[in-house]
């Protein structure tokens, strides 16, 4: 059996106005499509196209849960080094030291689990409303 070709080499050029693209590129973005081609293409051929609509808040709410995960993340790393060389420190001026900036990081860490605290409440409060 042989293969179909899927290399797609033929074109269609297709004019617009400005208005007119902006209002395809708009449902193109809605839709689950990768590529406008393939959007047009499903168009032309009367294909279904699964569009999705997106809640405002909850990308919001996303965006920065993702922020405060990332600095969470650092934190944590600095905080597993500084762990890694308390336990090697020899010298009591370098303990104290990284003691003194152990401390400075877990009042920060801290600080970002407050503010994820607050940010989940808010959310929580907008949800409910």
């Amino acid at each position: 059996m042989e293969k179909e070709n899927s290399n797609k080499s033929r074109r269609i050029t297709l004019r617009m106005t400005p208005q007119e693209y902006r209002e395809i590129e708009n449902r193109f973005k809605k839709s689950t499509c990768r590529k406008l081609s393939e959007y047009a293409r499903n168009l032309l051929f009367n294909k279904p196209i699964t569009t999705h609509y997106r809640n405002q808040s909850l990308d919001d709410f996303m965006e920065e849960m993702i922020l405060l995960r990332n600095e969470l993340s650092a934190i944590g790393n600095n905080v597993n080094q500084i762990v890694k060389k308390l336990n090697t420190v020899q010298e009591t001026l370098e303990f104290r030291d990284l003691l003194m900036y152990y401390e400075r990081q877990k009042r920060v860490y801290f600080q970002k689990v407050d503010d994820i605290q607050n940010h989940i409440h808010q959310i929580t409060n907008k949800w409910l409303q």
